[in-house]
């Protein structure tokens, strides 16, 4: 079965190519729940229009399903809460000068 830490660190290769950061870095990862061979993860975006979203979620399902053990992935896109750069790691902040 895989772990929530393995499925955590594979999201650290889902890359916001308008950012040039992973989600994990960038705060939009939410949570990850592992349930079996089931995942569920929840994550937002940087605004509701962004035009990277489509190519983000595919992004989670592809990472997520290449954790050994991982059978079933479902992105779950929130908005609530809203995303602000206070979310992002000390590491993103400096990097883009927030």
């Amino acid at each position: 079965m895989p772990t929530r830490d393995e499925v955590f660190e594979a999201l650290r290769g889902v890359e916001d190519p308008e950012l040039g950061m992973d989600i994990v870095e960038l705060g939009l990862l939410y949570d990850v729940e592992v349930e079996d061979a089931s995942v569920k993860v929840s994550y937002t975006l940087t605004s509701m229009g962004c035009p990277a979203g489509q190519m983000i979620q595919e992004d989670i399902e592809r990472v997520v399903r290449e954790v050994p053990g991982v059978e079933n992935v479902t992105p779950e896109l929130t908005f609530e809460p809203a995303w602000t750069p206070e979310r992002m790691s000390d590491d993103a902040k400096f990097i883009l000068g927030f």
